[in-house]
């Protein structure tokens, strides 16, 4: 059984109002709504503090203390102007596949577990681990109003007498909620009148707008509807948020391998192997928004085609996922892609796949017991990788020595520590000074083969636009300017559009008073 954090005595009774967003379904836009309200405080001159209690995402960020939380509230920390910490997702679910997850309470892990007994062993935890977050965050931002994001449908019958996140929070802190509905998915009346009538009444009245989101056309055309839903709820409608054609940073949700991204102008083709247990794919964001960039995504089972490079994510479970690759003839693919001059590069997971070997001594990367200690990799690297007990999670600054000399920024979390099996190959070129953070061959003809742990490696801007410029060169195109389209930039600017379109189509005023 875990054990009970011992909560702090820190009275827990925010100065203002919470804000909490609730949703009909999971993907309804939660997080881009509570993101929109992070930055719509801001605006106003509040101190907005983004919360989820638990969320459940292999795509994760680490904070300045080296502690995990989901890649989301890292997102609305920035669009409410703040540092991310790991108070702000206390509790954090990152799947391993098999019905099983690895359970991290504020920013560190204290176990793994089984879906079906989690609400036994890790409710109680769970809930004092929330308490504790918001403890923390609400001392030391005492002026600050708490913009919580919920989980899923905040009805879930079978499952509320144990939900940590959604309307058990939202009586804690006594907070203004919002439910969306997302009408794209059609049936939007019956989401909202199915998920009131199944609250109970001292539930129903935290619930003070709706908000309809994702409308396609005219929005006259739904007023009759808007009318309907508010005698019968009793409940303001706050605004209809149209479909937004931008393409903004991902929800928490697997929206990102959904997108279809169209460049009429791409004069480059990413190819991303899309693992059955991918993680942390936002590293992949600064090329979604890369006009010159054009992404594809390949399954196992299908053909890898000619790309101009490859790029292999990170894994919650690499040994399984190389597992596939290799039953998919995926892997025979990827290596014979690289044989005939094409580029490779992996990330943390990824980069593991690459090596020659890989070995499971403590079984973290392998749920089945059954699982060969040592295992092959696609031998495109001349690593070995051992998985270990500890995890590694830090921020890192580091200096790149490729393609060119520079400091760079972003963050290690793996189990595995990589080596080179024989470090006298000269033709090896270790990515960092004196880390085994990463390696790359450069072969005669230019095309590379590389890997890094480096998460968000991407987002430095300089060293990104070089990389791509080694595949430009290679290709005959002309190189693109380093010092243009920082990504850092284009975040804001996002993150402003999609705020300018929540501050036009939704009235706040309701909700606040």
């Amino acid at each position: 059984m875990p054990k009970i954090p011992i909560v702090t005595k820190m009275k827990i009774k925010p100065k203002h109002t919470p804000i909490m967003v609730l949703g009909t379904s999971s993907g309804a836009g939660k997080t881009l709504i509570a993101t929109a309200i992070c930055r719509y405080f801001k605006r106003k001159g509040e101190k907005p503090i983004p919360f989820k209690g638990q969320n459940m995402s292999n795509n994760a960020w680490v904070d300045i203390q080296g502690r995990e939380m989901a890649y989301s509230q890292a997102l609305q920390s920035w669009s409410a102007g703040l540092e991310p910490s790991a108070e702000m997702n206390p509790v954090l679910l990152k799947p391993k596949g098999d019905c099983t997850s690895e359970v991290i309470h504020l920013g560190k892990c204290v176990g793994t577990s089984k879906a079906i007994t989690y609400y036994e062993d890790w409710f109680d935890s769970g809930w004092e681990t929330i308490k504790e977050g918001l403890a923390i965050l609400l001392k030391s931002k005492k002026d600050g109003r708490l913009i919580i994001e919920g989980a899923g449908s905040p009805v879930e019958v079978n499952l509320q007498h144990k939900d940590l996140t959604n309307l058990k929070l939202a009586k804690f802190v006594n907070a203004n909620c919002i439910l969306v509905a997302d009408i794209e998915r059609g049936g939007v009346f019956a989401q909202i009148i199915g998920t009131i009538a199944l609250m109970k009444p001292d539930e129903k009245r935290l619930i003070k707008g709706i908000i309809i989101n994702r409308f396609r056309g005219d929005k006259a055309l739904f007023e009759s509807g808007v009318t309907w839903i508010e005698k019968e709820t009793g409940i303001p409608v706050l605004g209809i948020l149209p479909w937004l054609k931008e393409i903004f940073p991902p929800e928490d949700s697997l929206d990102l391998l959904e997108r279809k991204q169209v460049n009429k102008s791409a004069e480059i083709e990413i190819a991303i192997i899309k693992l059955p247990r991918i993680s942390n794919f936002s590293d992949l964001d600064p090329f979604f928004s890369d006009s010159t960039i054009q992404m594809r995504w390949v399954e196992p089972g299908q053909k890898l085609g000619e790309p101009d490079v490859l790029i292999i994510p990170g894994s919650k479970q690499t040994i399984k996922d190389l597992e596939i690759l290799n039953k998919s003839g995926l892997s025979n693919q990827i290596k014979d892609y690289a044989k005939n001059g094409g580029n490779v590069f992996g990330i943390c997971g990824g980069l593991q796949m690459l090596g020659k070997s890989l070995e499971d001594p403590t079984r973290q990367e392998s749920i089945n017991k059954l699982t060969a200690f040592s295992n092959f990799g696609m031998n495109l690297l001349p690593i070995k990788t051992t998985f270990r007990e500890k995890k590694h999670t830090s921020q890192r600054k580091e200096r790149v020595s490729w393609p060119d000399s520079q400091n760079i920024k972003g963050f290690e979390m793996h189990y595995g520590e990589s080596d080179l099996i024989n470090n006298k190959d000269s033709y090896i070129i270790s990515l960092f000074k004196n880390n085994n953070l990463g390696w790359v061959i450069e072969k005669e003809d230019k095309s590379f083969i590389g890997g890094t742990y480096l998460h968000g490696i991407f987002e430095n801007d300089e060293w990104r636009r070089q990389w791509i410029n080694k595949i430009r060169q290679n290709k005959g195109l002309e190189k693109l300017n380093t010092h243009e389209a920082k990504n850092h930039e284009k975040r804001e600017r996002l993150l402003d559009l999609l705020t300018d379109a929540f501050e036009e189509n939704i009235n706040m005023d309701i909700v606040i008073k």
